[in-house]
């Protein structure tokens, strides 16, 4: 098989991505990253839409949460309280909407509902949205690079170095630490004034993410990530060079058979992952790639490129301590041996807004790291 073209398929056919993101002729925006600092201004779209369904009301209640109402149309009869109100997308999961059954906060023409009953055409249902409660994780006025930023979500560059999400033995220091701190006008994600994080970046992997502040755009971002429409590109160190200038990577990709701290494809119950790639640039010991993905697995990018044979510059979990024994040139080796994280940057994000349907395009230039390291090469190799 050509290194270029590498497939295996796992459950499933792999997915597709059918080009950029919104991209019907709309309106769209290129921006790069720029320090920015202070908290977040309230933007110039202050505006929180509810979903589109016209028998859709709501007030707030007394207890400082929403009250909000519905009407069972024909094509709903028949539906379970909780399964309708789940369909309605009004950002609590079916164990929230149970809870609030269980609460009394969910009533069907005038009376209390349980979860199990099926309701008839006409009915009217009222649920009373809880008010956001604060956040457990706790703020840290740590520096962010913000690109944009409006009432509805942001776009940050991460550094290398930051875990996105506290868990255990992160506690603090992670990214959603420091949006808690920045952002002082954030809605609230499924009841919970946290910012939505809707993908992830690796702790050493830099670049862009997207992260919601309010349920409206939470839900959208999720949607296009779901059917794979957000366009993700990176860029790519990777030891050696590749045969070809370009490829597509078709390999399933799940927890591996034995190590749970690695993924693998030769997991049992891999899920397809599609990565195309192709050379920016060669140098003696190594090559830059250009990298987009049409799925978005845990560590997929490391563990095709490690399958391809060429393993990103610093991975110590799939390149192995033995792959940097392998650059003859000692300054080189030195040189890549120094970088302290793996030479992984996701430099490239589009995405439809999710509240005014624009197009939005956004770039990162390469950090110091990877690329003092890139222009130390070149000294060394010149590009091919």
């Amino acid at each position: 098989m050509a290194e270029g073209d590498m497939r295996k398929r796992g459950n499933g056919t792999p997915d597709r991505n059918d080009g950029d993101a919104g991209g019907d002729g709309r309106r769209g925006r290129f921006m790069v990253a720029q320090e920015e600092g202070g908290h977040c201004p309230a933007g110039d779209d202050t505006r929180e839409r509810e979903d589109a369904t016209p028998d859709r009301s709501g007030r707030d209640d007394a207890s400082g949460g929403r009250q909000v109402r519905f009407a069972v149309a024909s094509e709903q009869s028949g539906l379970r309280l909780d399964l309708f109100l789940t369909a309605r997308e009004i950002g609590l999961s079916r164990t929230q909407i149970g809870r609030a059954v269980d609460e009394g906060q969910v009533q069907v023409n005038g009376r209390p509902g349980r979860a199990g009953r099926k309701l008839k055409t006409g009915d009217v249902v009222d649920i009373v949205l809880p008010a956001a409660r604060p956040s457990e994780v706790i703020p840290e006025a740590i520096p962010l690079k913000i690109l944009y930023e409006d009432a509805s979500l942001l776009v940050v560059d991460k550094p290398a170095g930051m875990v996105v999400h506290p868990a255990a033995g992160h506690s603090s220091g992670t990214l959603v630490n420091a949006l808690l701190h920045h952002c002082r006008d954030l809605s609230g994600i499924g009841g919970v004034l946290r910012p939505g994080i809707v993908h992830r970046l690796d702790k050493e992997t830099s670049g862009l993410m997207v992260v919601a502040k309010s349920d409206h755009a939470h839900r959208g971002l999720a949607g296009q990530f779901k059917r794979h429409e957000v366009k993700k590109t990176y860029q790519a160190l990777v030891y050696g060079n590749p045969k070809t200038d370009g490829g597509r990577i078709e390999f399933a990709v799940g927890r591996h058979p034995t190590d749970r701290k690695r993924m693998s494809t030769q997991s049992r119950r891999g899920r397809s992952a599609v990565t195309v790639w192709r050379v920016r640039e060669r140098y003696r010991v190594a090559a830059l790639l250009e990298v987009n993905i049409e799925t978005g697995r845990t560590h997929q990018i490391r563990v095709h490129l490690t399958e391809l044979g060429h393993p990103v510059v610093g991975d110590r979990v799939y390149s192995g301590a033995g792959r940097i024994r392998t650059v003859g040139d000692p300054a080189a080796r030195a040189r890549m041996k120094g970088l302290d994280r793996q030479a992984l940057h996701a430099w490239r994000l589009a995405f439809t807004h999710p509240l005014t349907g624009e197009t939005m395009r956004f770039a990162s230039p390469l950090p110091e790291d990877m690329a003092g390291l890139c222009a130390f090469l070149r000294e060394r190799g010149g590009a091919g």
